[in-house]
């Protein structure tokens, strides 16, 4: 079968051939029908070698949504032909934070969290799935739009559910209204009553903001924020943007880097943070969170704005996507 597989560090991913896996026992295969790219692929493939614990080559993918097409051993057979978006982490299913309803909090994760993230990912005609509780089922729906339900949909709303004690009546900021930030701006709409600020710096991601829900856009934080704001989602992550995040923060204000831009900060009590400052970093989401997006998806009250694009043009499409050419989600189909 062919694959996105990444060969070498620092470097361009190539399509190759690889054999098409055989599931062991507790594992099931999946067709892939669609694959969402992300900034992350980006981000693995600058790594200098040594950064990541991750063994090469690997197949990139870790938004997937696909039919079972095989089972090993012990799987339920009522698996088979069903359509399902995969929770990408890798958990074990038995320690403390997988008991809990954790999984992304997995104590057994060992820097190779999970699918096109140091396991063989999505972005090939099928991919090993090593166990069912990593299936969330999603009949009737369609490939292309539960894709990016597994990262993109999933890492926003975690976020906000972690904060929603805050956000609930209060202001919230969203910095970066791109493939995780358009759907945050959807999931705050639908299941908040907050007032919701939204800055990019392109118009047509104010736009699509504004029809998403968004009550007041601008291309700066200074010029969308006129008063101290309870909750700053920040999708971009980079020094400027917590910065400006950290500056519009009310006492008990917390600021949520969820964007990978490379940004840091100092804190500490005393500092430039108001009173009872709150700064957050959460990782992915956990099943039960998935399972909420695909509800969201399923009653139409979030839609991804994606792109199809062929298998064979995914490398062209990854280029788009460091060349920031791309609004929403780029979704990967077989040719």
């Amino acid at each position: 079968m062919r694959a996105v597989q990444l060969t070498a560090w620092q470097s361009e991913p190539e399509l190759r051939e690889v054999p098409v896996p055989r599931p062991g026992p507790g594992e099931l295969l999946l067709r892939v029908d669609a694959a969402g790219l992300c900034h992350s692929d980006l981000h693995v493939m600058s790594c200098p070698p040594g950064t990541l614990p991750y063994d090469l080559p690997m197949t990139l993918g870790h938004e997937i949504a696909g039919t079972v097409v095989e089972v090993g051993d012990g799987v339920d057979g009522s698996w088979l032909d069903r359509l399902a978006v995969v929770h990408g982490v890798w958990s074990c299913g038995t320690c403390h934070s997988c008991r809990r309803g954790h999984e992304n909090h997995c104590l057994h994760l060992d820097g190779r969290v999970g699918f096109g993230l140091g396991r063989p990912g999505g972005l090939a005609e099928y991919v090993l799935v090593p166990a069912a509780r990593q299936l969330v089922a999603a009949d009737g729906m369609v490939a292309t739009e539960l894709a990016p339900l597994a990262d993109a949909a999933l890492t926003a709303y975690h976020a906000i559910r972690l904060h929603r004690e805050a956000i609930e009546g209060g202001t919230v900021v969203v910095i970066g209204a791109g493939g995780l930030g358009h759907l945050a701006v959807q999931i705050l709409k639908q299941t908040t009553d907050a007032h919701i600020v939204v800055v990019d710096t392109r118009p047509a991601a104010l736009e699509a903001a504004r029809e998403h829900g968004a009550h007041t856009t601008g291309t700066t934080v200074a010029e969308a924020v006129d008063a101290p704001v309870d909750v700053v989602l920040d999708f971009v992550g980079a020094d400027s943007t917590l910065a400006a995040g950290a500056e519009v923060l009310a006492p008990g204000g917390r600021l949520v880097m969820v964007g990978g831009g490379g940004g840091s900060m100092t804190v500490a009590k005393g500092r430039d943070l108001p009173l009872g400052w709150h700064v957050n970093a959460p990782f992915w989401g956990p099943r039960q969170d998935l399972e909420a997006v695909v509800e969201l998806a399923r009653g139409g009250q979030i839609v991804a704005d994606i792109e199809v694009v062929r298998f064979s043009d995914t490398l062209d499409a990854y280029r788009r996507l460091r060349e920031g050419d791309v609004r929403g989600r780029i979704v990967v189909v077989p040719d």
